[in-house]
């Protein structure tokens, strides 16, 4: 079960440049990677569904309301990326999101959800309606309550 505390301790992605990138935020408590040109992202830690350990990654997010929305998209594979797959296993999450961190529990959007959640991640982050051109899959919608 991922909480806040994990962020700190959490394995990084095996993607040089995701790894890079979540130490950079992490190691500035999150005044550093949060935005960049317009995009605003976060660091989530999930829990490895086959090891238990604290994995993490960093993503681009949306707010609706007070939870934050990424999209499990891996580019347009596919398959689902491992932090997805590790969060339906387990939906306790540590979130970084700026300064702001907290756990929270993790839920994919419904079908109703998802239809006025994917214009707002899209418009977002364009590439992502290419994404989805790219891969027979319906792309999960996640949203990240905080709990604390």
């Amino acid at each position: 079960m991922a909480v806040a505390a994990d962020l700190d301790r959490a394995t990084d992605s095996a993607w040089d440049w995701v790894a890079e990138q979540a130490r950079t935020y992490m190691e500035s408590g999150g005044t550093e990677g949060h935005e960049n040109d317009g995009l605003y992202t976060l660091v989530l830690a999930t829990t490895g569904r086959r090891t238990g350990t604290p994995r993490r990654t960093v993503l681009i997010y949306g707010r609706s309301g007070e939870d934050y929305v990424v999209v499990a998209s891996k580019g347009g594979a596919d398959e689902d990326p491992a932090w997805f797959l590790n969060l339906v296993a387990e939906p306790s999450v540590g979130v970084q999101a700026g300064t702001r961190r907290f756990t929270g529990r993790a839920r994919v959007a419904s079908p109703a959800e998802r239809e006025t959640l994917w214009p707002q991640m899209a418009k977002i982050f364009p590439l992502y309606d290419e994404y989805a051109q790219k891969t027979d899959r319906m792309i999960p919608v996640v949203l990240l309550t905080p709990q604390d």
